[in-house]
């Protein structure tokens, strides 16, 4: 199978498409206001909005669901998400979690980043059709589920062998967008941080060599590296 990985947006928020032969599957969804963002990232792999085939996403955050109910209600694209996030990507209110040390210039520039791609516009979804953990999804690049709790209690890693990446969403971050700290650490507001640690754990002897995050770079190592790496 021919496929193409795009990363979408940037190192402040990021959803990534995986680009195949069969069509587009997105991973993530943005902010509202990154439809320019997707059409001209689609137009430059000659891909069009079109092409999406469904939404998988890692969690069911506002951060992350940002353009799927535009593609659901304009061009009938599914979104997928892990039964137990299937109420917090439909708007559900979830208790505050802790974001941690934060620094003034950082912090400012997530939130000015975030508000400019449209992050007090959250439109939540009006329909998911929810996975389970071990799923492969009938989707390009065939996304296989990997329960992922600790971010919140529905996180999830997808695999997709076919671009070499298993994707973690929150669960770690590369960038820490309140301190700007480049570490591999624990993502910010994470419902149960105690849990995570242990939860990524089944994701060490996978043999990808890219592990995809929703804030901050993609770490090129296997998920053994990126656990002997991670900063809890």
């Amino acid at each position: 199978m021919n496929a193409q990985l795009l990363r979408i947006g940037d190192d402040i928020v990021a959803m990534h498409a995986v680009v195949t032969d069969e069509g587009v599957t997105l991973i993530d969804a943005g902010l509202p206001g990154d439809r320019r963002i997707l059409r001209r990232a689609l137009a430059d792999a000659g891909r069009s909005v079109e092409d999406i085939r469904g939404i998988v996403l890692t969690h069911g955050d506002s951060d992350h669901i940002g353009v799927a109910e535009w593609l659901r209600t304009d061009y009938g694209v599914p979104t997928f998400v892990h039964e137990a996030d299937a109420a917090r990507a439909r708007g559900a209110k979830t208790p505050p979690a802790p974001g941690g040390r934060w620094r003034l210039w950082p912090a400012l520039r997530f939130l000015g980043g975030a508000i400019r791609r449209g992050a007090l516009r959250t439109v939540h979804l009006g329909e998911v059709r929810t996975v389970r953990d071990g799923e492969v999804l009938a989707l390009p690049g065939s996304p296989q589920i990997i329960g992922l709790p600790g971010h919140s209690p529905g996180s999830v890693a997808i695999r997709i062998p076919a671009v070499d990446a298993i994707f973690v969403g929150d669960a770690i971050t590369t960038r820490h967008v309140l301190n700007g700290s480049t570490a591999m650490q624990l993502g910010p507001f994470t419902d149960d941080p105690a849990r995570t640690p242990h939860s990524l754990e089944r994701l060490r002897d996978l043999p990808e060599r890219a592990i995809v995050v929703g804030h901050g770079p993609i770490f090129h190592g296997t998920a053994a590296e990126m656990l002997a790496a991670l900063r809890v």
